[in-house]
């Protein structure tokens, strides 16, 4: 039987950090308001000239260091963004020229905050069919661009920033199981609603939320997600050696923890130092996790993310 294990993860951030106390000469706003509602002290921000795909070669390269492969192993590429470099071609496209891979497929995933947990769904199924072997599994962000900088109940959630993994075909279990969720009716309450037609764009580019209606369903789903995919799989809450959700708020984090009964020392939390960086939340708390030693070969990890669309859902893994 085929499985999909990760072999390796990798993180970029952007050089430029932008701290809360820089947002108070950009917005109405001060650090104390916002880590007591978030738990967010900066972000990092991307150079004019640094686009997804750019911020998504890092991550990979750096993945692709730790699996011990090489760009010519890669037969596929998912990249989950909301923010592509252009219209079209996809920035997984882009992202296989800057790597020099020339076969396979390479296309995006557009789930919103949830893409890089739609992603990991779907390069599993393709590498347990037996067409694939090594997969990019991508999240990558530049969600300033989309920002209203004088929202000041906006601005200072999101940042940039990408993760990725190397994701090959194994005879030993990886990914456990995944589920993924979606119900557009939600889809008011987080958006952003500009499009370009005719060469200009039309409506509002920048995003808009629903704070408080975000915070509600996303403790709700997430719980319900992770009691689910567990339950279905065989596996307690105090199986967990690691839970990792969509990097939004700490506060949503604790939350989901308290409600699941999950201690907090299980939670990788990255959210004070990369604000919400979108689909590239996930990776990136992964890979710092991997990084600093506290997920290790063995460990049952659970990944979930939650977003606009309104998009949810899990990945269990052994890593």
């Amino acid at each position: 039987m085929i499985h999909s294990r990760i072999s390796g993860t990798g993180g970029y951030l952007p050089a430029k950090v932008l701290t809360n106390k820089d947002l108070e000469s950009l917005v109405d706003t001060n650090d104390q308001w916002i880590v007591d509602r978030t738990g967010i002290r900066e972000r990092h921000i991307a150079a004019d000239a640094e686009f997804t795909s750019d911020l998504a070669l890092h991550a990979c390269r750096l993945a692709l260091e730790a699996a011990g492969r090489k760009a010519d192993d890669v037969d596929l590429i998912v990249l989950a963004t909301s923010t592509p470099d252009m219209v079209f071609p996809s920035s997984a496209c882009l992202l296989q020229a800057k790597l020099g891979v020339r076969k396979g497929a390479a296309f995006d995933v557009q789930a919103v905050c949830s893409g890089f947990v739609y992603a990991m769904s779907t390069a599993d199924l393709y590498i347990r069919s037996g067409r694939h072997r090594c997969a990019l599994v991508v999240g990558a962000e530049v969600f300033s661009r989309i920002l209203d900088w004088k929202d000041r109940g906006s601005c200072g959630l999101f940042g940039d920033g990408a993760g990725a993994v190397v994701l090959e075909a194994s005879d030993a279990p990886g990914v456990i199981a995944s589920e993924l969720h979606a119900d557009g009716s939600y889809a008011g309450i987080l958006n952003t609603p500009g499009h370009v037609c005719g060469g200009a764009v039309q409506g509002d580019p920048t995003l808009k939320m629903d704070g408080g209606a975000v915070f509600r369903l996303a403790v709700r789903v997430l719980e319900e997600s992770a009691r689910s995919i567990l339950q279905h799989n065989g596996l307690q809450v105090s199986d967990l050696d690691a839970y990792i959700p969509h990097q939004a708020n700490v506060r949503i984090v604790s939350h989901v923890a308290k409600k699941l009964g999950l201690a907090e020392s299980k939670c990788i939390v990255t959210v004070d130092r990369h604000a919400n960086t979108s689909a590239a939340s996930v990776p990136l708390a992964l890979d710092v996790a991997v990084r600093d030693g506290r997920i290790r070969r063995g460990h049952n990890v659970l990944l979930q993310g939650v977003g606009g669309g309104f998009t949810w859902g899990s990945v269990l893994l052994k890593y």
